[in-house]
């Protein structure tokens, strides 16, 4: 596995450096792994949090004969920004792309539907703030609890599932908590 230092936050001086988390940080990688390997997050989750995530273990096995365990760079990276969102604050898949300065939306939903549910994955979200599809019960569980704003569902929409208030609730990387 890479080193937490390799994290390199976009441009801009209120993007918070991840690499002063040291052994801690490393310690968590491990225990990270540790939950993939089992299939299950501490949540319950299976480690695939979307449908692109129904793959069984086999499928993602290293062709090179390489450590199943070890998570692929990218997907190490978007994990660790995924752990650094607040509480109550969530960002989009876009974000974090722009974040790392490397992929984009797409990239980082396969790596939450793949390695997701070992992290916070409620916290990163679409931009329009809809819930994640088949887990919004469990996504509102986690909004309520960490006091994420949310927007009412119109009586139209359908189950009256809340948005997320995406104006409120988004988090720029910064060190403070803007806008709450």
């Amino acid at each position: 596995m890479r080193d937490r230092t390799a994290i390199r936050p976009g441009a801009g001086p209120s993007r918070p450096r991840a690499g002063h988390a040291g052994v801690r940080s490393a310690g968590r990688a491990a225990q990270r792994v540790a939950r993939l390997s089992s299939g299950l997050s501490e949540s319950g989750l299976s480690e695939g949090c979307g449908r692109m995530g129904r793959m069984s273990r086999e499928s993602r096995e290293p062709e090179d004969g390489g450590s199943a365990e070890e998570l692929p760079e990218y997907a190490e990276r978007v994990l660790e920004v995924a752990e650094l969102i607040p509480s109550g604050r969530v960002m989009t898949y876009g974000d974090v792309a722009e974040w790392l300065e490397e992929g984009g939306p797409r990239q980082v939903g396969r790596v939450m539907a793949l390695y997701g549910g070992a992290v916070p994955w409620w916290r990163v979200v679409r931009a329009d703030g809809v819930l994640l599809p088949g887990h919004e019960l469990r996504a509102l569980d986690h909004y309520r609890e960490e006091g994420t704003p949310l927007r009412e569902a119109a009586r139209s929409a359908e189950g009256h599932v809340p948005r997320i208030d995406m104006a409120r609730a988004r988090w720029d990387g910064g060190g403070q908590d803007h806008g709450r």
